[in-house]
């Protein structure tokens, strides 16, 4: 996984994403485009991007961790935290959520996302290691250097007495 990626026009660093979610178009939509827009990136700070991307071809490509039967994929490069939801007197959710994904933004506020899968569904993965990333070119030039610093300790002077 590089440090960033690209989502349209936009440069985004990997660590400014928390989670990928299914964009639905609604009716009372403001937006109108001949674009067909798939998926909403929700950023650390929860501004969102629209990409043609399907969530699952993004985490596929990006390493995220896709959550089933959710519609979305989490960075795993953010440390999120997982509760069990229970409705707030007065609020009467439209769906029978069962979880909440917390994490940070980088002004320390609270953000997070309700969600229908079990919170030990959610916390397995939020604990799945991070993806290595693929070799590069700078992985190929620290080698030599590697080697030639232990060579040098290796063949270095010796102290005569």
């Amino acid at each position: 996984m590089s440090n960033m990626f690209i989502i349209g026009k936009r440069l985004v660093p990997v660590d400014h994403v928390a989670l990928v979610e299914e964009y639905q178009p609604g009716s009372a939509s403001r937006l109108q485009t001949s674009r067909d827009f798939k998926a909403r990136v929700v950023l650390i700070n929860r501004d969102s991007i629209l990409t043609e991307e399907t969530v699952e071809a993004f985490a596929a490509d990006k390493g995220f961790s896709v959550i089933p039967g959710e519609g979305i994929a989490i960075n795993p490069r953010v440390h999120f935290r997982v509760e069990t939801f229970e409705p707030a007197e007065g609020f009467t959710p439209t769906k029978p959520y069962r979880s909440r994904l917390l994490w940070r933004d980088q002004d320390g506020n609270d953000q997070s996302k309700l969600l229908l899968a079990e919170p030990e569904i959610v916390l397995d993965i939020t604990l799945k290691p991070v993806a290595d990333p693929a070799p590069d070119q700078s992985a190929e030039r620290k080698a030599p250097r590697a080697a030639g610093r232990r060579k040098s300790v290796r063949n270095g002077p010796t102290a005569t007495v």
